[in-house]
């Protein structure tokens, strides 16, 4: 059982100020696998007073030392690798083997990238005859979900931190234990008290309380649209920052010259990583329309290599979905699918065989899709992909830009040129050219109701500054 029954506040573990407890479950058992506190309203103020109180000595503390302690973060967080992918793939259900590479990897790679971007970033410039300074925006409220959990966590504290601005953190009580192997490595880190805070909770009580807070100066949130929405609503009355990645609907254009196998192959697997629980998910695959069969056949070989199992299981590629809630919703999708017209090419929404306990979803591929269909309008978050074809190039962009999103999306193509011009059209924050890997670097975020700002490389520790231009006196000319 990994059982935490305090909260993270001013460098110390402390009792809530509530007694409730939250259950985490194991999503292929559905056992209790332990019990976080159900934070209050007065743990998250209290937790923002530390955080405001730590906060101009924070700014102060030289970049390099800021740097250094980041390296303190990586180093404990690499030493418990294992230990946070088994955790993350108890909580939310991805295979063992990828959860090591992926959802610790990613965090732990990302830590030691901040620590490097934090020694190397010009904080200061000069333009003409004024000095340009990034400083820190203050105290910064991290609201963070659960399918990839410490991955984002890293991705919004590790260049809070760097920036100079001191953290309070709400991690989805869903899958919180990572955060708190964080906030274990953060305090035999040394890290200053009231640097990084830990509060768990519900988001209406703890989140809101938050966002709602005067002392907070910036809102870095993850999660569905609809609860961006209500943030944007909450700080927009003490006229707060507001940084949002949200929801996502991305397609996959596959151009008539595509590798198709590949294609199709790489798309299926962008759709179902992490059983469908992905923000970036390719979950709308748009071919042409007289490549139909081919395409259908393809899908039909490809998810049988998805087929669901025992996460702990290194042969399993399909886990099941984090929750009961999830997996119900994401069934809820499949039969509004059927019931719209779309060809169920393979799954469906009954439980797969062999498994009735776990939030399992068996791997599902729908066919001729109405590009204005429920399935290819809403994110579903499962593995759940929608074929649909297209007349042209146009016809592929039109379709492809026809949804509230813009997070994500790809295209294949034999010619790299016209892939990139397909892109440049796509209203989308990043797309992936003939199946290219992520990108630490990279920025990401999205358009539209994918949300605003950027996370990631140099882009996601600017989103953490204020610009401040101090116009100096011009040198007299020389005579």
């Amino acid at each position: 059982m990994h059982n935490r029954d305090k909260l993270y506040i001013n460098g110390q573990w402390v009792e809530s100020a509530g007694d409730n407890l939250i259950e985490v479950m194991n999503a292929a058992t559905e056992d209790v696998i332990g019990h976080i506190p159900e934070g209050t309203e007065e743990d998250a103020n209290k937790a923002v007073i530390a955080a405001r109180l730590a906060f101009d000595a924070w700014a102060a503390t030289p970049v390099a030392e800021r740097a250094n302690f980041l390296d303190k973060l990586h180093a404990g967080l690499k030493a418990r690798g294992d230990d946070i992918a088994r955790v993350i793939t108890a909580e939310v259900g991805m295979p063992f083997k990828l959860s090591q590479r992926i959802q610790a990897g990613s965090p732990i790679a990302n830590m030691a990238l901040y620590a490097k971007l934090a020694r190397e970033y010009p904080f200061e410039e000069k333009i003409g005859n004024s000095l340009v300074v990034r400083e820190p925006v203050g105290v910064v409220a991290c609201i963070t979900p659960w399918n990839y959990p410490l991955h984002q966590v890293v991705a919004k504290v590790a260049p809070a931190l760097a920036a100079g601005n001191t953290v309070v953190l709400k991690p989805s009580e869903v899958a919180p234990f990572s955060a708190f192997i964080l906030a274990d490595v953060a305090h035999e880190a040394g890290l200053p008290p009231g640097v990084f805070n830990l509060v768990t909770g519900y988001g209406p009580i703890v989140g809101e309380a938050l966002v709602r807070h005067a002392q907070v100066d910036m809102i870095s949130f993850t999660g569905s649209t609809r609860a961006g929405k209500r943030i944007s609503e909450l700080a927009a009355l003490t006229v707060k920052r507001v940084a949002l990645e949200l929801g996502g609907k991305s397609a996959a254009v596959l151009l008539d010259d595509a590798d198709f196998a590949a294609a199709v192959k790489g798309t299926l697997g962008a759709c179902f990583l992490n059983s469908g629980q992905t923000c970036t998910a390719h979950t709308r695959m748009l071919i042409p329309e007289d490549r139909y069969e081919e395409v259908r056949q393809l899908a039909i070989d490809a998810a049988k290599t998805f087929a669901p199992g025992d996460p702990m299981d290194d042969r399993t590629r399909l886990g099941p979905l984090a929750s009961a809630a999830q997996r119900d919703r994401v069934r809820d999708y499949i039969f509004r699918g059927i019931e719209e017209g779309a060809e169920l090419v393979t799954g469906g929404p009954e439980a797969p065989k062999g498994l009735d306990k776990g939030y399992y979803v068996q791997p599902t591929v729908f066919g001729r899709v109405d590009p204005d269909g429920t399935i290819a309008q809403e994110e579903i978050f499962g593995p759940v992909l929608s074929i649909i074809g297209y007349k042209d190039e146009d016809d592929a962009v039109r379709i492809a830009n026809n949804t509230v999103y813009g997070l994500a999306g790809a295209v294949w193509s034999k010619d790299e040129a016209r892939a990139l011009g397909v892109a440049r059209r796509m209203r989308t924050g990043q797309v992936d050219i003939n199946g290219a890997p992520f990108n630490l670097y990279a920025p990401f975020g999205g358009y539209r109701q994918s949300g605003n700002g950027r996370e990631l490389g140099r882009f996601g520790l600017e989103e953490f500054t204020e610009l401040k231009a101090m116009q100096l006196k011009p040198e007299p000319a020389k005579t």
